[in-house]
Formats: C-alpha cells, structure tokens, sequence
C-alpha cells in the first residue's frame, strides 16, 4: 500500500519550505517533479526539481510516461511542470511531493483504479497580504528578480485556487493548514502524516487477515 502525500498551495506560502521540514522530521521517500523553467537561486537539480528540456517531456509523451503536465505562458516563455511515471512512484509506504491543485486532482484520476495508492492532500494556505510580502522577498533575493512574473502568478492563483475548486476537489478543514507559524504548521501535517499511515497499517492488517482466512477455507 502507497499513501502519496500531495502538498499543494499558492506562491509565496511556504510549500517548499515545509516540503524540507517534513522530510527532515520523518522517514519518508519522495517524488520530484520535472520542470522545464529556469533554476532559481539556491536550487538544484534532482533536489527541488528535475529540470529538463521541452524535448525531454516530448520525449516522456513518446513513452507514454507524462502522467500529468501544465504549460503556464510566463512573461519569460512557456514553461512545463511535469508528472513523469519513473522509479520514484514505484515505492511502498509513503511518498511525499509538492504540486498544484489541478496537478492534485489529474493525479487522483490517474489513480482512480488502484487501490493500492491512495492520494491525500496537504494544502497549505495564508492570507493574501502576506503572500505578497513572501513573494517580494523572496523575488530580492533572486540574481535576476521577475517582478512581472510574480505578479502573473499571484493573480493566477487566486483563479486556480479559487474556493469552489478546492471544495470540489474535496479538500476541508482537516487537509488544510494555515502556515503563519512554521514549526506549528510542519508539526500539525507530520501529525496528519502519521494518523493516516496509523490507519493505512490497520487496513491491510485487516486485509491480510481476510486473505489468510480465505486461504484456510480453501485448505
């Protein structure tokens, strides 16, 4: 059994940051998302992102490996955020990655069927002034600073993320986490963490138990 655990938000929330604490605070593997847009300052490769060319996700598409895909036309270009069925999803246990909303629910669909994945949402949410402030300093501190884009984003978040979406994607009050205070919100989602794993540990020692029974019937 498989819980992925989907972090999703807004720019400027803390996503990323949280997506780090949560890892250093529990045993967890991960998923990392491929992106064609250009490395910030500070990342780096394999660790925030894979990044990739337009002609590496053609190439995934070739290979039937997209799982899911999103193009945003920036102020600097196209640029791709990618899904890409590969060795990382092929753990069991948990699995933890960072995404959108539409991201969130392609991915659910694609798991539809399985019932050996299950797909929970962590989203992460503050208020719009201070997503603001948070988007500002950390756009200063880029060697390149993109004001116009970041301005692009903000607004296209308050569309993507609108409150009718989140209600029928299923997200509420229990998946969602406001981040004002760091440690207090990456200490209530390793909580949610571990209650849901607590959960997944006795549904398949139930199910184990059913098949042992089957298989002693059988005898």
């Amino acid at each position: 059994m498989t819980n992925l655990f989907y972090i999703m938000g807004k720019s400027a929330t803390g996503k990323d940051t949280i997506y780090k604490k949560i890892k250093e605070e529990l045993d967890i593997n991960e998923y990392i998302l491929y992106t064609t847009r250009p490395m910030r300052t500070g990342e780096k490769n394999g660790v925030d992102y894979f990044f990739v060319t337009e002609e590496d996700i053609k190439n995934y598409r070739l290979r039937n490996k997209v799982i899911e895909s999103r193009t945003y036309q920036t102020v600097h270009g196209p640029w791709t955020y990618a899904t890409i069925a590969d060795e990382q999803l092929n753990k069991e246990g948990n699995i933890l990655t960072v995404g959108t909303l539409e991201s969130y629910n392609k991915i659910k669909e694609y798991y539809a069927n399985n019932e050996n994945t299950r797909i929970l949402p962590i989203y992460i949410k503050i208020d719009e002034q201070e997503r603001r402030n948070r988007a500002i300093q950390r756009e200063q501190k880029q060697e390149k600073p993109k004001f116009e884009e970041m301005e692009r984003r903000l607004k296209a978040d308050n569309i993507d993320f609108s409150k009718e979406k989140i209600e029928a994607s299923g997200i509420g009050k229990n998946e969602t986490f406001e981040n004002y205070n760091l440690d207090e919100c990456v200490n209530k989602i390793v909580n949610y963490i571990k209650g849901r794993t607590i959960i997944n540990y006795k549904e398949q020692r139930r199910r184990n138990t059913i098949n042992y029974e089957e298989e002693e019937e059988e005898r």
